[in-house]
């Protein structure tokens, strides 16, 4: 069998995947890209990032019509026609999904529609979608094949009916109540999002916190935040099994040493997702795979085969899409090195500016450095915080709960994080990033102009206590 061969070969038509291609054709590498999926265009915008904050969308907005009274104004919520939401996303869907067909297929590298597996370190064979297989030769490669919903032991889950992201992202449905297995991003944003509608919501988190990645501050400010809108939060908890009684399903837990039983209409598992790593025989490409599951990558992107490299959720560490494309964009740029065999070192990652944020209600975000990670590598750091119920714009839009917090080295006084709680916080945290990337000080920021009343000017106040700390 013929194999047709190039440069850089991409296992995956993603986020990833796209953004390493372009990367690598602008730098005159012969680059192909193979995607299996039956649709085309990756998690974020298939069922991740975009489909779920549409929904998002109109969760926040029944929640202002809700409190408008609050504004003096006369409005009543109705209700939610489920299937306009349902149809507003697939038009939204629709359109970001067609973009990214049609640069896969500009012609700018070749696309592959089909199933990749390694049968040695530069070669794959593909079972082609419309039939046949093909064998790809490359000299360098690149995996970016994603994650894929991880299922846990649950005694009754499947007889339960629960259902995962991309359930509740096709479903119309608009239950009187639901029950979100996990406190990570992905639980929690369903969980705003039932909530904002009318649902009742409980969430069962098996962690001591909501939001893992966070210091227990901001995971309590977000817990107490959501617990005020209505939602029930347990923590600490061990899941013993899922029922289901007709149209009613119950979830039996453990918390504080008691059984508990909570029942509702729907069961969402958020349980996590692990790497898509099936079917493509790894071990015969000498790609190690580590304990989680996720392709073992080292600070170039490189795998343990050191001319294939992996970016993305199927390597980590971090499951977010925008780091995934610097993960992969760095890759295309060493892959052209290799290729070239170029005396130039290879870039590394650099994870000084990474960005987290979930868009509950209120929102969720962080840049930098957590305290918990500053105090782990080693650094003498100082915090301050600011209240967002002493902050006028937030009193004015109503929105008072959380707080922003900023890390600086204790010596220097350099930014290097921030975490916050509160409205809009996903968008606002960007000028710490800017702030971090120029190397500001707590100082620096203080006496940058911020107009008054706006949301952003809250970074001043930690940044003037930091300053003269």
């Amino acid at each position: 069998m013929n194999a047709h061969r190039y440069d850089f070969v991409v296992i995956g038509g993603g986020s990833a995947g796209y953004n390493a291609a372009g990367t690598a054709a602008r730098l005159g590498l012969k680059t192909a890209v193979i995607e299996g999926g039956e649709e085309v265009g990756g998690l974020c915008i298939l069922r991740g990032c975009m489909p779920s904050k549409t929904f998002l969308e109109s969760g926040h907005r029944a929640l202002n019509i809700q409190r408008a009274s609050e504004f003096g104004l006369q409005a009543e919520f109705h209700g939610v026609d489920g299937k306009s939401v349902l149809e507003r996303k697939h038009r939204l869907i629709a359109d970001f999904a067609g973009y990214r067909r049609q640069q896969l297929e500009s012609g700018k590298f070749a696309f592959i529609r089909g199933h990749a597996g390694f049968i040695d370190s530069h070669t794959v064979e593909v079972r082609l979608m419309d039939g046949g297989v093909e064998r790809v030769e490359g000299t360098t490669f690149l995996i970016a094949t994603g994650s894929k919903i991880n299922w846990i032991d649950i005694p009754g889950l499947r007889e339960a009916g629960v259902m995962t992201s991309d359930d509740v992202l096709e479903s119309a449905k608009t239950p009187r109540s639901v029950i979100v297995l996990g406190g990570g991003p992905t639980g929690l944003e369903f969980a705003s999002y039932y909530a904002g509608i009318g649902a009742h919501v409980t969430v069962i988190q098996r962690g001591s916190r909501l939001i893992k990645e966070t210091d227990p501050d901001v995971a309590h400010a977000l817990s107490a935040a959501l617990g005020k809108r209505g939602l029930q939060v347990f923590l600490d908890t061990k899941l013993i099994a899922l029922e289901r009684d007709g149209d009613t399903r119950r979830v039996r837990f453990q918390h504080l040493r008691q059984e508990r039983v909570v029942e509702a209409d729907e069961i969402i598992y958020a349980l996590g997702r692990k790497p898509n790593t099936d079917g493509l025989g790894l071990e015969r490409a000498a790609v190690e795979v580590g304990k989680n599951g996720a392709v073992v990558i080292n600070s170039h992107q490189q795998t343990t085969a050191k001319h294939i490299f992996a970016a993305g959720d199927v390597s980590g560490p971090y499951e977010v899409v925008h780091i995934a494309i610097q993960q992969a964009e760095l890759a295309a740029r060493n892959a052209v090195r290799l290729v070239r065999e170029s005396i130039e070192p290879l870039e590394k990652i650099d994870y000084a500016l990474k960005l987290f944020a979930v868009f509950t209600h209120p929102q969720l975000a962080m840049a930098g450095l957590s305290l918990r990670e500053a105090i782990d590598d080693g650094i003498e750091v100082i915090e301050a915080c600011y209240p967002f119920d002493d902050h006028g714009k937030s009193m004015v839009r109503g929105e008072t709960e959380g707080f922003v917090k900023l890390i600086a080295r204790r010596d220097t006084k350099q930014i290097i994080g921030a975490a916050a709680v509160g409205p809009e916080v996903a968008e606002i945290i960007h000028e710490i990033v800017v702030a971090m990337s120029f190397g500001a000080t707590a100082a620096q920021l203080a006496k940058i102009p911020h107009y008054h009343p706006t949301l952003s000017e809250i970074w001043t106040y930690p940044a003037e206590a930091l300053a003269e700390a």
